[in-house]
């Protein structure tokens, strides 16, 4: 059951009796749905404070990166703070070794997968289960740290495949932009979303379709369609496959993994157009001050005011569309370095936490008010890591920086100043949907 309009709401109350339909429909249901414009868990709208944590599956493995003590350790600790909304990568494509690419990878060649990370995946969302937490599990990438859009199109026979950091990222972005009008690629992608939604977790014994721990599929991680040529390929291919995911999965969610305007040629109506999709449940923004050159790496303080003013008026202007389409919005991914543009776990991060305290405010009066600003997922989990080197190299533990940007760039880690911000969010956030009259 993924979503429900008033009037059907109102219709069952009235077959059942019910005085509250809201509640009483959703009580039963262990999926995470949208009714009216707002995410539901438990009977009550679910507004939360959540993160990232992209490699989940590799450290829930009992292979290459593995360390199942240590997984359950961070499931622990972020129970403990709160978080309950895990957004995490179902796994790399490709080859292994490559510069900038996480390791290891899930698809090594098309339909051949590595089943130890299978079996990891399984894990993962067997212990989440166990602790109640809810996964979005996004499925492709259009950046090469995992793969996705270049590996698909080196598959389908369109040459090897560039490294941005090895041969730059304008012949990169050149080659990506042919995934959109690839019939070849795009079938490969389809044939993975029917292998991972059409299987039976070892652990619990579920289809994933039936896993109660995952919220939704999400299409990719920040899905592009990399030149103007391409926006109706892009529209076409999001539609398809979110209609593909709802063909095969009738409980779970489905989002995009946008960056927003941001991501779509910076064209609101192109965001527009894929919002109002009906397989689209809820819509996802990214925000990001230092990569978008809000912020400068030798004058974070000083640029610290105009981020926060930019974030809110990005956040404003994707709420337009999302009560435009009645559907919950999602800002899940952003980030702020730490003090300084240090990344020692001994630099401070005051200037971050002002910068995500300014967010989470802003969740907090959208909960009080029953906005559709329901959550956020920052970016992104470090935990109990502690990084070795600047850059990640093998036999390293892995923290929320992939590969290819400096460990502790954007991690939060377990001594930082912003775990007690999130834990005193979160705590407030309970509080309020506790004194929420069902």
């Amino acid at each position: 059951m993924k979503a429900f309009s008033l009037l059907s709401m109102l219709v069952v109350c009235i077959l059942i009796g019910c005085q509250n339909s809201t509640t009483n429909i959703q009580s039963n249901n262990k999926y995470i749905s949208v009714v009216d414009g707002h995410l539901i868990k438990d009977g009550k709208n679910y507004y939360y404070v959540g993160t990232n944590f992209w490699y989940g599956a590799i450290l829930a493995s009992q292979g290459e990166g593995g360390d199942r003590n240590r997984l359950e350790d961070e499931l622990d600790l972020m129970q403990k703070i709160g978080i309950d909304n895990l957004r995490i990568l179902v796994g790399g494509d490709g080859e292994i070794g490559l510069p900038s690419r996480i390791r290891p990878t899930l698809q090594y060649e098309p339909g051949v997968y590595n089943d130890t990370l299978l079996d990891g995946l399984d894990y993962l969302i067997y212990e989440l289960d166990k602790r109640d937490m809810k996964a979005v599990l996004y499925l492709n990438n259009s950046w090469e740290w995992s793969g996705g859009y270049s590996v698909y199109l080196q598959w389908a026979g369109y040459g090897k495949a560039p490294i941005p950091s090895v041969d730059g990222w304008p012949k990169y972005m050149r080659y990506v932009k042919q995934y959109m009008k690839s019939d070849s690629a795009k079938q490969l992608f389809d044939n993975h979303v029917r292998y991972i939604l059409g299987r039976t977790n070892r652990y619990t014994h579920r289809l994933y379709t039936q896993e109660p721990a995952i919220m939704s599929w999400q299409i990719g991680n920040e899905p592009r369609c990399f030149d103007d040529s391409n926006k109706e390929a892009f529209v076409d291919w999001i539609s398809h496959t979110a209609k593909l995911i709802a063909e095969l999965d009738s409980n779970h969610l489905i989002s995009i993994g946008s960056e927003g305007i941001f991501g779509c040629e910076d064209d609101i109506m192109l965001y527009d157009r894929l919002s109002s999709d009906p397989n689209i449940d809820y819509l996802n923004i990214h925000i990001w001050p230092y990569n978008w050159g809000w912020a400068k790496s030798d004058s974070l303080e000083s640029h610290l005011k105009r981020s926060k003013i930019n974030t809110g008026m990005y956040i404003d202007d994707h709420l337009v569309i999302a009560d435009k389409y009645n559907k919950p919005l999602v800002l899940e991914e952003f980030g702020f370095p730490r003090d300084s543009f240090q990344f020692s776990l001994s630099s401070s991060t005051h200037l971050r936490d002002e910068y995500y305290r300014s967010i989470f405010n802003t969740i907090l009066l959208q909960a009080r008010r029953g906005g559709r600003f329901v959550g956020c997922n920052f970016w992104a989990w470090g935990g109990e890591a502690k990084p070795q080197h600047t850059f990640w190299e093998l036999g390293d533990p892995y923290t929320g920086d992939p590969a290819q940007e400096e460990q502790g760039l954007n991690s939060v880690f377990a001594d930082d100043s912003t775990m007690a911000l999130i834990e005193e969010i979160n705590q407030e956030l309970t509080n309020i949907r506790d004194n929420t009259e069902e």
